[in-house]
């Protein structure tokens, strides 16, 4: 089958090309921002790859197209592939029908977290000798890829409550059919397709329903919203987690920056972790993957041990240079709750030493000034906050960060933001990087002048 892709170099759908390759199907695609590293993983597959969107693309008639998300109508090559009549459809449907079918799918959905915990989550079941296949939106540390197909019957997948494609706007993970499903927390976001938190809860209740009565949900019994959303229907057994009293399943720092913690049973010590990570966050999604892997039979000590050597995917505080003693990380935390759990994490680890957080506004939500009331809180665990404000933001950057007083401040251009930070910055300092994209290249422009001393 020939199978082309449109929208190919992001994430989840080069990774659906990925998985339709190890098939077996001959794989073309398309995307207006063909580069690497995406566009060299799926060359070295041996897919061929167009920039733009020209419908001559379409000429060798595919068997199917799949459409990425991105596209909608109007797109020159959408409304030459709804004219000609070709067969179509989106990732989450192509991958529900070809690959899932059949399968023990485990699903992380959640508004945080879920690409860490996925990738834990396949470590843990590959670590256990289940040789998972799975799809997950980063590449995670302990393997090559980010997408493959494994061994029958475990699939892992990050289900992302984004909308499918442009004719289906429910959810991605309305498709995916999970056996086993982790409900991780849930707070508003993509306000570009969701009106309020109340839609983005119904679409969690339409997952909720598709999980089978004989299935698990692995639910975080802290949140709030979570609990809102299972009161409007759940069929299905629970195990419910968290760090308040009352969850059956709890962790336990052993370590004040969580690198190392226990898991307690109904107040009962099971085994302690070592790992690489830091933070609360961190160990609340290690244990929802613990959960999860329980329930496809792999034992808590086994999956306690795997942690010691889980690596997280890029851009998870990866630390991305140190120089003149300054270190600088680079994090995708871009809604207020991941920016504050992200500072927390950083400053249980770093003491007394000062961070700098710096923060790019980039996401749909938060151009959109969703979250611009609630910037400030978030920022307050750093000693200094930069906030990049674009000419076309469309809101009020300063006034937003104003109740940090002399600890913030705002710049309009990337260049004099990596300068600035560079000038304030001493030895011994942590310059914490936030963005959900690239940043104007900031991290490698920040490195350059704190090693020139400019």
């Amino acid at each position: 089958m020939h199978v082309h892709i449109l929208g190919i170099c992001g994430t989840f759908m080069g990774g659906i090309a990925a998985i339709a390759r190890e098939a077996g199907h001959a794989v073309t695609g398309s995307d207006h921002n063909v580069y690497p590293p995406m566009s060299t993983q799926l060359e070295t597959l041996g897919i061929r790859l167009t920039e733009g969107w020209e419908p001559a693309q379409l000429d060798e008639r595919p068997d199917v197209v799949i459409v990425g998300n991105a596209l909608s109508r109007g797109n020159p090559v959408i409304e030459a592939l709804l004219n000609r009549g070709l067969p179509y459809t989106s990732g989450p449907e192509w991958l529900a029908r070809h690959v899932l079918a059949g399968r023990w799918v485990l699903a992380v959905a959640g508004t945080h977290g879920k690409t860490t915990t996925s990738g834990l989550l396949a470590w843990i079941l590959e670590r256990a000798g289940r040789a998972p296949g799975f799809l997950v939106g980063g590449v995670p540390g302990n393997f090559s890829v980010s997408a493959r197909l494994g061994s029958a019957p475990y699939f892992v997948v990050e289900a992302d409550e984004y909308d499918t494609a442009f004719f289906d706007k429910r959810a991605k993970f309305v498709h995916y059919h999970p056996q086993t499903a982790i409900l991780n927390n849930l707070e508003y976001d993509h306000a570009d397709i969701y009106a309020d938190v109340a839609a983005i809860r119904w679409m969690f209740h339409q997952l909720v329903r598709t999980v089978p009565g004989e299935g698990r949900l692995i639910v975080n019994a802290d949140d709030a919203e979570l609990a809102t959303t299972l009161k409007l229907g759940a069929w299905t057994v629970q195990e419910r987690f968290g760090r308040s009293g009352g969850a059956p399943w709890q962790v336990r720092a052993l370590a004040a920056d969580w690198s190392e913690f226990e898991v307690l049973h109904e107040g009962r010590a099971l085994g302690r972790a070592r790992w690489p990570l830091i933070g609360a966050h961190n160990a609340m999604n290690a244990l929802a993957a613990l959960l999860a892997a329980r329930h496809a039979g792999v034992a808590p000590a086994v999956a306690l041990e795997a942690l010691a050597e889980f690596r997280n995917a890029r851009r998870r505080m990866e630390e991305r240079g140190r120089v003149r003693g300054v270190t600088v990380y680079d994090d995708f935390a871009h809604h207020p709750t991941a920016i504050s759990a992200t500072l927390e994490a950083l400053r249980s680890r770093v003491g007394a030493a000062r961070i700098l957080a710096v923060l790019e506004p980039r996401s749909a939500t938060m151009r959109m000034g969703v979250h611009r009331d609630t910037l400030a809180a978030a920022l307050g665990g750093a000693d200094l906050a930069y906030l990049y404000a674009p000419a076309d933001l469309g809101w009020d950057a300063a006034a937003a960060v104003a109740p940090l007083g002399a600890r913030a401040r705002v710049l309009t251009d990337v260049d004099a933001l990596a300068a600035a930070v560079a000038a304030e910055a001493r030895e011994g300092d942590q310059v914490l990087v936030m963005s959900n994209g690239g940043f104007g290249g900031l991290h490698g422009k920040l490195l350059v002048r704190l090693g020139s001393g400019r």
